[in-house]
């Protein structure tokens, strides 16, 4: 079992720190980034004083206080996607608001282990809002053990989702590129939990955008990356060496947007100059990209503060039937396109 020590060497803050944070001492400031990276410690390694900590009110009193897991959805490492940690900063966030506690935070990979699993089932969880859809047997073992639970773009129709409006913006994407005068407007993106890119609202709605703007879709110029930005820059790397570049990439993600920026510049291809690139989803480090990204700005962090809004009024008795609530998108025009 993890102690306090492990806590501060993988947060890599003193035990002293550790302490401070976890007991609420607020003689001695702290940076709410040290915070967090100590609240994440402790949650990936399980210490479990951080559980009796979080079953008191971190606002109100003890009565109305509850305690909400996450599940993040993340091909990387578990705090390395900054798409998910927006979110979950507004979650986060919203919940110390309103008297809740974030107190079990895992991912869909976590679930597999059946330790993991017996735990988050054990934990006697308020609330969980999850970011990603899970398989049947999944879900419904969760819903039975679990109270409340809110979805974050999940397609789990029982329950209340938010979500942004995926058709939209690669329908906005593939129409900024096409009165660009883009006609050669090739894909990257992947699908979530290992099913086939067909399955991807993002990518079905780049394919009827295309068809509607009378375009060519050549499969040679669709990129499944599986959300990893190496292979991103691999494919990249082959495409340019084999059938050739399109004139524009829309990627479904800014994370794979920037690592087709990182190809394309140890390639020699200057970018818009004979590539244009456009992402999705607005990430803060988008802006610093070189060039800065063009992309879709998805409100991740109000998409947070929704779903803790949502499930604190369900475990407050909000018994109305399930919503579906979509955020807005807009573009973001910078230099890569």
């Amino acid at each position: 079992m993890a102690n306090i020590r492990d806590v501060a060497r993988l947060a890599q803050v003193s035990p002293a720190t550790v302490s401070r944070i976890l007991n609420g001492n607020q003689v001695y400031k702290t940076t709410d980034e040290t915070r967090k990276k100590v609240l994440r410690a402790v949650t990936e390694l399980g210490y479990q004083p951080l559980a009796r900590k979080h079953s008191l009110p971190a606002a109100g009193d003890a009565e109305t206080a509850f305690s909400v897991g996450c599940l993040l959805a993340t091909t990387r490492g578990k705090y390395s996607d900054p798409y998910y940690l927006s979110i979950l900063s507004g979650i986060e966030e919203e919940l110390r608001k309103l008297g809740g506690t974030v107190s079990l935070i895992e991912t869909e990979q976590e679930l597999e282990h059946p330790e993991t699993l017996d735990r988050v089932l054990r934990a006697e969880l308020s609330g969980l809002i999850m970011m990603r859809p899970l398989s049947e047997p999944l879900f419904s073992l969760l819903r039975s053990r679990i109270p409340h639970i809110v979805g974050i773009d999940t397609g789990h129709m029982p329950i209340d989702n938010i979500e942004y409006d995926h058709l939209r913006v690669s329908r906005m994407a593939v129409e900024y590129l096409w009165q660009k005068g883009h006609r050669e407007i090739g894909y990257i993106g992947g699908s979530a939990g290992g099913t086939p890119l067909k399955k991807s609202r993002r990518y079905r709605s780049y394919l009827e955008t295309m068809a509607d703007l009378g375009l060519e879709v050549r499969p040679e110029w669709v990129l499944n990356c599986e959300w990893d930005d190496q292979k991103c820059m691999s494919l990249v790397e082959d495409t340019y060496r084999g059938a050739g570049l399109p004139t524009a990439f829309y990627a479904a993600s800014d994370l794979m947007a920037m690592a087709a920026l990182r190809s394309l510049y140890h390639l020699g291809v200057p970018v818009p100059g004979r590539v244009a690139v456009i992402g999705m989803s607005n990430i803060e480090m988008s802006q610093y990209a070189n060039p800065p990204l063009t992309t879709i700005d998805v409100p991740s962090e109000e998409m947070g503060i929704t779903a803790a809004r949502v499930i604190a009024a369900r475990i407050r008795g909000d018994d109305t039937l399930p919503k579906r609530i979509l955020l807005p998108s807009r573009l973001i025009e910078r230099d890569s396109v």
